[in-house]
């Protein structure tokens, strides 16, 4: 319809899809010199087609989705994957898209802003989203049991790291806590320390973070129902060398 001079707009209207995506259509075609009709083919799923995945960043996309993420079911059985980062951590916005096209390399995120709220939503469509997060389902995460599949479990074994690093910087922060203790002489002495905190209201999640800093060894508690931290020098310095502070 291109060819038969249809306007992008048209188009876009009649097939049901943004503009940008006929625009970016047009353009990959030029770039690769294909026929038309040739050119773009559904996108292979590692779980349905066999298709390579890579395994470290979906282990660092799985983290993220399972604090800040969600699946929208959109049209034509397509799912939109959703994460939201704050806006005062332009870095992470995009390291999670970088991440989104590591797991979908033909996926091209889309990065909306909220009108009510300081925080990105960081998009990219497939149909497949929920074959690999097969913890997508209806209603709020913490009101449904969250479990990792056996071929989850392989790849999380495998990068915990990754796994750890997306849970710690959606639902986590890293910040200086200080505590007091006496002292000989009847006062008394506070003193700092770095702390590492996740909160999330699912049981299942928790407990999945905390598999994963047991599998690397990484000494946690829980000071409340819904929190785990990590205090102890040992296991903060375990985190800053592949999670550390927000950016």
């Amino acid at each position: 319809m291109s060819d038969a001079g249809v306007s992008d707009r048209v188009n876009a209207q009649i097939h049901e899809v943004a503009v940008k995506t006929i625009k970016r259509w047009r353009r990959q075609y030029q770039e690769l010199g294909l026929p038309r009709g040739q050119g773009f083919r559904p996108t292979p799923c590692p779980r349905c087609d066999g298709a390579d995945l890579d395994e470290a960043a979906y282990a660092l996309l799985l983290g993220w989705y399972l604090g800040d993420g969600s699946i929208a079911e959109a049209r034509r059985e397509v799912f939109t994957l959703q994460i939201a980062n704050d806006d005062r951590y332009p870095e992470l916005t995009q390291e999670i898209a970088a991440t989104m096209r590591m797991v979908k390399p033909t996926g091209s995120p889309c990065l909306r802003g909220s009108k009510t709220a300081s925080y990105t939503r960081i998009e990219v469509r497939w149909k497949h989203w929920p074959c690999l997060f097969p913890q997508h389902g209806p209603g709020r995460k913490h009101l449904r049991r969250i479990e990792l599949a056996g071929w989850q479990q392989e790849i999380v074994a495998k990068y915990p790291e990754q796994l750890v690093r997306g849970l710690f910087h959606s639902d986590g922060c890293r910040f200086v806590n200080w505590a007091s203790k006496p002292t000989v002489d009847g006062g008394t002495k506070r003193y700092h320390y770095i702390r590492y905190m996740f909160s999330n209201e699912s049981d299942d999640i928790r407990n999945i973070l905390t598999d994963a800093l047991d599998l690397l060894g990484i000494p946690w508690r829980k000071p409340r129902v819904n929190v785990v931290a990590v205090s102890r020098r040992a296991g903060v310095d375990a985190l800053d060398r592949f999670v550390g502070g927000k950016s």
